[in-house]
This record gives C-alpha cells, sequence and structure tokens, in this order.
C-alpha cells in the first residue's frame, strides 16, 4: 500500500500485522481524491478510524494543510505515527498543524484550536456502521455549524445506505453490494 498521488506519492504506507486494520484500497482512495480534486489544497481534515492513516496522509501528500488523525488501537497508531513521519519526510515538512490521537472516535475532541475541518475521512469497521452512524452524525451537527461546506467522506459495504437526518450524500464512488464504497456527505 502506497500514498497514490501528490507530492508524497508512492511513499509505502505500513499497516499492522493481523485484522486491526482493513486500509481503503490505493483505487478506492485514488477515486475519492479525483473526486476531491480543489477541495483538499489548504484543507484541515479530520481521519476518524485512522488505521494507517492513509486518508489523512493522502490528503495531506494533495496539498492539505493539516488535520488531526484518531485511531484507538496501539498498534494501528503506532504505525500511524511510522507513517506519518515517511510521509512529512518526503514532503520536506515538520509535523505542525498534525496531531494523533490515540483515543476512541466517539469520544475524542474533534477539532484543532477551535477551528473545524473541511474534510472529515471515516473508515470504521464495518460491522460497527450501524451503530456509530448516527452518534458521529450528531457530534459533525455540532462540530461544524460553521463550516457549511464541509464534506464527510464516509467508507462502507456497498449494501449499506446511511440516510443521516439534515444531511444530503452527494455522490457515492465504488462497485457492487460486496465492495466498499464511499458517500459523501454535506449538512443540508
Amino acid at each position: 500500500m502506497r500514498i497514490s498521488g501528490g507530492a508524497a506519492r508512492g511513499i509505502p504506507l505500513v499497516v499492522p500485522k493481523g485484522d486491526a486494520v482493513r486500509p481503503a484500497t490505493d483505487g478506492l482512495r485514488q477515486a475519492v481524491f479525483s473526486s476531491l480534486a480543489a477541495r483538499v489544497p489548504a484543507a484541515r481534515f479530520l481521519d476518524l478510524f485512522a488505521g494507517s492513516g492513509a486518508y489523512g496522509l493522502e490528503a495531506l501528500s494533495r496539498g492539505a494543510a493539516g488535520g488531526i488523525f484518531i485511531e484507538k488501537n496501539a498498534k494501528a497508531a503506532g504505525c500511524l505515527r511510522h507513517n506519518l513521519a515517511a510521509v512529512c519526510k518526503s514532503l520536506g515538512r515538520g509535523l505542525e498543524n498534525l496531531e494523533i490521537r490515540q483515543a476512541d472516535a466517539l469520544t475524542a475532541p474533534l477539532d484543532a484550536d477551535g477551528r473545524p475541518p473541511n474534510l472529515i475521512f471515516i473508515d470504521p469497521p464495518y460491522e460497527i456502521i450501524a451503530e456509530l452512524a448516527p452518534r458521529l452524525f450528531a457530534r459533525f451537527d455540532e462540530l461544524l455549524p460553521s463550516e457549511p461546506d464541509a464534506l464527510v467522506v464516509f467508507e462502507m459495504p456497498g449494501e449499506l445506505t446511511l440516510t443521516p437526518p439534515g444531511w444530503t450524500c452527494l455522490k457515492r464512488l465504488g462497485k457492487g453490494a460486496r465492495q466498499p464504497t464511499v458517500c459523501f456527505f454535506q449538512k443540508l
């Protein structure tokens, strides 16, 4: 698995052994960032259930200003620290405006210095999506009142459909019911 575009293109990403993380595929990330295009440069991101950090690191490689990675699993957070250091080295930048929080995405603070993110990436374990999605979107309602154009980029299995109240799905990427898909949500 590698960074698929931007200034750190080709940097390999490490993931913990075992089933602690199910990284987003390179192809799906490429499709997501092709769709996001002009929204990424200078954006602030939030990468929930970050795992290896693939979504946030891809945003960083493509010009995001900074962001927060939230990952509860200690092994995954260790891999994320390694990946963040490798991407920052490739970009010739320090860790300013970047933070890794080893915490639960449902309870961790979701903003940095009182500033909400422009992009929120969510790639949780598929088996808990139905339970956690309503709680996450309720938190986003509180987090994003001053950022009405913020996008929530939510990876989920193709057979699942989310319809959070007060949000609309602008676009869905992916192929088929048994494949990973990504939905782009925006507040109404």
